[in-house]
């Protein structure tokens, strides 16, 4: 976001109801008024500001949803320690009940660039032959389950996974727990690319179902946890209630099947499944593989997520955590979604 927009915001931050004069008085030696008037018109239509009344009446103001959107230089944030960070160290159940179902999660720019994207992945798609189309799904799946299970300290390589998973040859030196969640990631997304139509509309229910398949054979307890969680590298604490954890996963399934947008859909689900904590372990692994499903339900491309660091992953998951920031996360969504249509069709 360019400073000239970001100056606009802040001065109505702290000028909450102001006009359009008002705000080119403030501006009128450094921008014009049609540059304020075309920059007010854009933010309103990404969703940064709200608008309200008419002719000399139109009055600006920001949303809560801004502190959800606004860029954050995470490279900075990371730069303090864990106990100087100001940050939101409980669960926020406005979230998906006041702010997110009112919002775009996605500017107007990032969606054109995405639909661009989907159209290139349609199209090229569409040229493949059924077996051709089988071939390329089963690569994905493979950089999937090899990616997912990295991001949470699987030492596998991408080699070691392919023979796994395709000749269940295991690597040397590796344990039988890393092989399993290995051969769980492909039993995981076998189910939802078989049953397409399964996941959706999003449920608890349907989530232990997919998060039996992710934990089968793993010292980890099925369904909705009872029991607290900490998270490393945060201060945030998820909830340690079963009813409030099932109410906050109520919330989030509804808030998906009621939005209109495929990306946002995905994105929300990748997002909050790990916000909210359902399960002892597993989570994020749920979160991937319920991203997914719902892609392909839509038929959009899956992601594989194989370009991303882990590092990198975490702290945009441990920004949204603390902050209830999404920048970081959603350009990482964004970049893996042109990476996977780029990749493998």
């Amino acid at each position: 976001m360019s400073q000239k927009f970001t100056d606009i915001i802040e001065y109505v931050l702290n000028n909450k109801g102001c006009s359009s004069s008002e705000i080119y008085t403030a501006f009128a030696n450094s921008y014009s008024l049609a540059t304020i008037k075309r920059i007010l018109k854009q933010l309103v239509a990404d969703g940064v500001m709200e608008k309200t009344g008419s002719a000399k009446s139109t009055r600006y103001s920001i949303p809560a949803s801004y502190q959800v959107l606004q860029t954050v230089d995470i490279a900075a944030y990371y730069q303090k320690d864990i106990d100087e960070r100001k940050i939101n160290n409980s669960f926020n159940f406005s979230l998906m009940r006041n702010i997110l179902p009112q919002m775009k999660v996605f500017t107007q720019k990032e969606m054109e660039s995405l639909e661009q994207i989907h159209e290139r992945f349609i199209k090229n798609s569409s040229r493949l032959s059924q077996f051709e189309y089988g071939k390329e799904m089963e690569r994905l799946a493979i950089d999937l389950s090899w990616k997912s299970s990295q991001i949470e300290g699987n030492t596998y390589s991408l080699l070691e996974t392919e023979q796994l998973l395709k000749e269940k040859k295991t690597a040397a030196g590796k344990t039988k727990d890393e092989a399993t969640m290995l051969l769980n990631h492909k039993r995981a997304i076998d189910f939802v690319t078989e049953q397409p139509d399964y996941m959706y509309p999003m449920s608890i229910s349907k989530l232990e179902d997919l998060h039996s398949i992710l934990i089968n054979e793993l010292a980890i307890s099925r369904n909705i946890r009872t029991n607290p969680v900490g998270i490393s590298g945060t201060n945030y604490v998820p909830l340690f209630n079963e009813h409030q954890i099932r109410e906050a996963l109520q919330d989030m399934c509804e808030l998906v099947n009621n939005k209109e947008n495929v990306f946002e859909k995905a994105m929300l689900t990748l997002l909050l499944i790990s916000y909210i904590q359902p399960f002892v372990d597993g989570n994020k692994r749920t979160a991937r593989i319920a991203c997914n499903a719902i892609l392909m339900h839509f038929k959009y491309c899956p992601l594989s997520f194989r370009t991303v660091d882990s590092t990198d992953y975490k702290k945009a998951i441990l920004l949204f955590y603390e902050i209830n920031n999404l920048s970081a996360f959603k350009k990482l969504f964004m970049e893996q979604y042109e990476f996977a249509v780029n990749t493998y069709f």
